[in-house]
C-alpha cells in the first residue's frame, strides 16, 4: 500500500510539474556562470569566446532543467506540427562580456534548439558539444542505431541576430559504412553532395555540388529546432 502511495504521489508531482513548469527569464547580467544559473538548472556545457569580433570572450551555457517535464516539441516530419514528450527542458544561453564592466551581459535565450536527452534514438544523448570558433557558434548534435546522423550547425551574429551560415548533414551505416555527406554554404547558396563509404571517404567517393534555394536565411529565432526545415523535399535538416 505504501509503494502505491508513493506512486500516485510521483505522478502528481509529476503533472503539477508539468502543469506549472514556465522558462526562466535568464538573467540580464553577471561575474560568473554560477550567477547566470537560474534556480533548479544545470549548466551541461559551456564554450568561450569572441562572437561579436569585439576581442573579448564571450560565455555561451547551455542548460537543463532539474526535472522531467511534458513538452511539446516540433517534428520535422513536414506534417505533425507539434509532438508531446516527457523530459527535461534546456536552454542556449549566449552573454556578451561587457568591455567596461567586464561582466558578462544577456545576449540570446532560446528554448528549443538543443535537442533533448531522449531525442538521439538508441544511440542516446544527441547533443555533443557546442564551441566558438572565427566568431562563430558551432553546435553538433548526433544520435541513430544501426544507420546514424551527425547535424553540424555554424551559426553567426549578423545584424543584432543569429544567422545560421553553414551546417553538416551525415548519414551512415556503422557495419557497412555507406555514407551521405551534405555540406551546405547558405552564404552562397551552395550544397556540396558526397557519397561513398565513411570508412574511405577519400577513396572512390562521389562528388557533386548543386545550388540551393530558400526565401532567407534562417536564424535562431525562426528555426524550430533540428531536423524541422525541409531544404528540399524530403530533405530536412
Amino acid at each position: 500500500m505504501r509503494y502505491l502511495t508513493l506512486i500516485f504521489c510521483l505522478f502528481c508531482w509529476q503533472f503539477s510539474a508539468a502543469q506549472t513548469f514556465t522558462y526562466p527569464k535568464l538573467t540580464a547580467q553577471g561575474n560568473d556562470i554560477n550567477s547566470l544559473t537560474p534556480t533548479n538548472w544545470n549548466v551541461i556545457d559551456t564554450a568561450f569566446g569572441d562572437l561579436n569580433n569585439d576581442k573579448l570572450e564571450d560565455l555561451v551555457l547551455v542548460l537543463e532543467f532539474n526535472n522531467s517535464i511534458i513538452e511539446k516539441r516540433a517534428y520535422g516530419d513536414g506534417e505533425t506540427e507539434l509532438i508531446k514528450e516527457f523530459q527535461k527542458p534546456r536552454i542556449l544561453a549566449v552573454y556578451f562580456k561587457d568591455t567596461r564592466s567586464g561582466k558578462y551581459k544577456f545576449a540570446l535565450q532560446n528554448n528549443n534548439f538543443i535537442l533533448r536527452s531522449q531525442e538521439g534514438g538508441e544511440l542516446g544523448e544527441p547533443f555533443k558539444n557546442l564551441t566558438i570558433q572565427n566568431n562563430s557558434l558551432n553546435l553538433a548534435f548526433e544520435g541513430g542505431s544501426n544507420w546514424r546522423w551527425k547535424l553540424n550547425y555554424q551559426f553567426k551574429y549578423q545584424n543584432k541576430d543569429w544567422v545560421l551560415i553553414q551546417a553538416n548533414n551525415i548519414y551512415y551505416n556503422i557495419t557497412s559504412g555507406e555514407m551521405t555527406d551534405k555540406l551546405y554554404d547558405f552564404v552562397n547558396r551552395k550544397m556540396k553532395l558526397i557519397t561513398g563509404n565513411i570508412f574511405a571517404r577519400n577513396n572512390a567517393n562521389e562528388v557533386s555540388e548543386e545550388t540551393i534555394n530558400y526565401s532567407q536565411l534562417r536564424t535562431l529565432n525562426n528555426f524550430k529546432k533540428p531536423w524541422t526545415w525541409e531544404i528540399t523535399k524530403d530533405n530536412f535538416l
